[in-house]
């Protein structure tokens, strides 16, 4: 730690401009996105903000200047000269590998963006490693500390929805091209992590694609079912619009009742079993902090950071990570085959 008992995090991905925090384009873009990794990193009084990591010098020097730090073109470097607490990776969705490699054999502890990678044998290599070295590993998929998906969780927890029946995830906006399956393993990895989050470990998955827009496979229909019993859908895509209202919803219906997450951070509504009547929650006047999506990120650095000093296994463990794409490659395996096919099966 440096002076004043402050954890050293540093950010290896110095993409994104100033102008991006906040914008819509910071929730697409791994470069904006990781501009909101500097803005928690470099505002909060418990964290010295020691590092920048990018590949272009002059690029990199402008981000450091401007969150005052210092800058480094070489992960090696500066994992030499600062040794952080914590490493916080932010990369384009496929130049995950290498960096994440490179910091886990190095030994420190570090926070990745997802998706984890979107090669199994690649995740294999990066869990076994982290493994073998005890290593810090968290992934952030902050949907989970959005206020709808904590009063889910809760209501689930708290036996209001009974045993869960079937649950269903829709997402649908605006994607580039890149991977053929990009909208499954770098976008759709959330709402794969958010129903096992919810309701338990997917068990098999039956899946149906089209590449009709070009760019590969950018819409998807999966069908699910869960280890507990119950069943589920999702649905995912890149041919709509991050515009259009209620672009996401998450349902989960129990036998006791049903939770209803819009929109990430938007609404979160409960009905008990054959009751007209329910429960809405809707961030009030001032409570900016909640109706924001960016800030499940901050709500989520707290955890990581609590964890970090208490010694404790992250919150959010890149085995999420792992267990998403795990899926996503069943879903993947389905569709090319034509038949259902086991998670975890190769």
């Amino acid at each position: 730690m440096s002076a004043a008992n402050k954890l050293k995090v540093a950010l290896i991905g110095a993409g994104g401009s100033a102008e991006a925090i906040g914008s819509p384009a910071g929730f697409r873009s791994a470069g904006s996105w990781g501009m909101q990794h500097a803005r928690i990193w470099s505002s909060r009084p418990d964290v010295d903000f020691c590092a920048i990591v990018g590949r272009d010098e002059a690029r990199t020097e402008a981000k450091a200047d401007l969150f005052g730090t210092r800058a480094y073109t070489s992960i090696a470097d500066m994992l030499e000269r600062e040794t952080p607490d914590l490493v916080s990776l932010c990369l384009p969705n496929q130049g995950h590998f290498d960096a994440t490699l490179q910091v886990i054999r190095a030994g420190f502890p570090l926070l990745v963006e997802k998706p984890l990678v979107f090669d199994l044998r690649e995740a294999d290599e990066l869990m076994n490693e982290a493994a073998k070295r005890g290593v810090f590993f968290a992934i952030n998929f902050n949907h989970r500390y959005a206020k709808p998906v904590e009063l889910a969780k809760a209501a689930i927890l708290g036996g209001r929805l009974g045993d869960v029946t079937f649950a269903s995830w829709r997402f649908g906006g605006e994607g580039g091209p890149g991977h053929p399956h990009a909208n499954l393993i770098e976008t759709q990895c959330h709402g794969i992590d958010m129903l096992e989050y919810l309701c338990g470990p997917i068990e098999s998955v039956m899946a149906e694609m089209t590449d009709m827009t070009g760019g590969g496979y950018r819409t998807m229909s999966l069908a699910l079912r869960f280890r507990s019993g119950a069943v589920g859908s999702l649905i995912g895509t890149y041919d709509s619009s991050y515009a259009y209202p209620d672009t996401h919803r998450v349902e989960i219906d129990g036998t006791r009742g049903r939770s209803v997450i819009h929109d990430t951070v938007k609404k979160y509504t409960y009905h008990a079993a054959g009751s007209e009547i329910g429960e809405s929650w809707e961030a009030g006047y001032f409570n900016d902090a909640d109706r924001e999506f960016h800030r499940t990120f901050d709500k989520h650095a707290d955890a990581v950071l609590a964890a970090l000093r208490a010694g404790e296994a992250p919150p959010v463990g890149a085995m999420a990570g792992y267990r998403a794409l795990l899926v996503a490659d069943a879903a993947v395996r389905s569709f090319e085959s034509g038949r259902r096919v086991a998670v975890g099966e190769r």
